[in-house]
């Protein structure tokens, strides 16, 4: 779910759930913002309705109730939306013990170890057995970037960054504009999807191709968040995971694993060098070049000649 519908559904969840008399749908537009923007009357009504639907589909118990002058309106009792006390096993306390511990490289740690503190207080069970069960298991989000929490906040706030950002292909940082919509970790490294002002379009960025410092700007999105934003398909497609052709590369021995386990075939040519055949789509000459002089594209002409003027622009750096 998309940060912008999230926060829409959280507002209308409060607003239901801490009124104390059932709320019209114009006293419930002129309290969130999402609403006030919305825009013509037909458009807040198709939101609203989605998003009462939504919450109901969640579980929220929200009442319809007519009042003295004939209006309609909602409320959420408290006593109709309190959750059973929680009870939990020794297995489960320690997979969310374990679970709190993936966040602990990012800002995230401070609540993950107070919901758990939280857990404890109520009763939830903490043995050292448990923990001896399980104690192999080390789960970590890694978090390394300096772009991450800036951006994360942004994500949540919904402001506008500027940030440079060079591109695989690239020998210098490009300043971008962006309104930020989305973080998504893939195969190890961190993704930003947002609206790319400079080019009107939907844009995916890699964190570790951020240089410099993430600058937050005043001002409110220009184009409305998607409910769904597909970060990890735009990065399939870019690294090659929807596979169209293949290529014949020449890998140094001992090297470039990861290309070793996408090969249909491996064969030793000896001197220090294997031929791979390996099935790619878009975006493989980029991951090619950060293996260096230990990959040589042998086919297709058209990927090696990509190859190279990657390299040659890397050189100019």
């Amino acid at each position: 779910m998309a940060i912008a519908k999230a926060e829409r559904l959280m507002n209308l969840a409060l607003c239901l759930l801490g009124t104390r008399r059932p709320l019209s749908k114009r006293e419930l537009r002129g309290s969130i913002e999402a609403y006030l923007e919305a825009g013509s009357d037909d458009a807040f009504n198709r939101m609203f309705e989605r998003d009462k639907d939504d919450l109901r589909e969640l579980g929220l118990v929200i009442e319809t109730v007519e009042n003295l002058d004939g209006d309609i309106g909602y409320l959420a009792r408290r006593d109709s939306n309190r959750l059973p006390p929680i009870t939990l096993d020794a297995e489960e306390a320690a997979a969310l013990g374990l679970a709190a511990k993936v966040w602990q490289q990012a800002r995230l740690a401070g609540a993950a170890s107070g919901a758990l503190q939280k857990l404890r207080a109520a009763g939830m069970p903490e043995t050292e057995e448990t923990y001896e069960v399980h104690s192999a298991l080390e789960p970590r989000i890694p978090v390394h970037e300096a772009a991450f929490e800036p951006l994360m906040l942004a994500c949540r706030d919904r402001r506008p960054v500027i940030f440079d950002y060079r591109k695989g292909n690239a020998a210098r940082s490009e300043q971008r504009h962006v309104e930020p919509w989305t973080l998504e970790c893939w195969r190890g490294h961190w993704y930003l999807a947002g609206w790319d002002r400079d080019r009107g379009a939907e844009r995916v960025f890699r964190l570790s191709r951020i240089t410099g410092r993430v600058r937050s700007r005043a001002g409110a999105f220009t184009r409305e968040v998607p409910d769904v934003v597909t970060v990890r398909e735009t990065v399939e497609s870019w690294a090659g995971e929807t596979a169209t052709r293949t290529a014949l590369i020449r890998l140094r021995t001992g090297a470039g694993y990861p290309l070793r386990s996408r090969a249909v075939s491996v064969r030793e040519l000896g001197n220090g060098w294997d031929e791979l055949e390996i099935p790619y789509g878009h975006g493989l000459d980029a991951w090619l070049v950060e293996f260096g002089p230990d990959v040589v594209v042998e086919e297709p002409a058209d990927l090696r000649a990509d190859v190279v003027e990657r390299l040659r622009a890397v050189a100019k750096d």
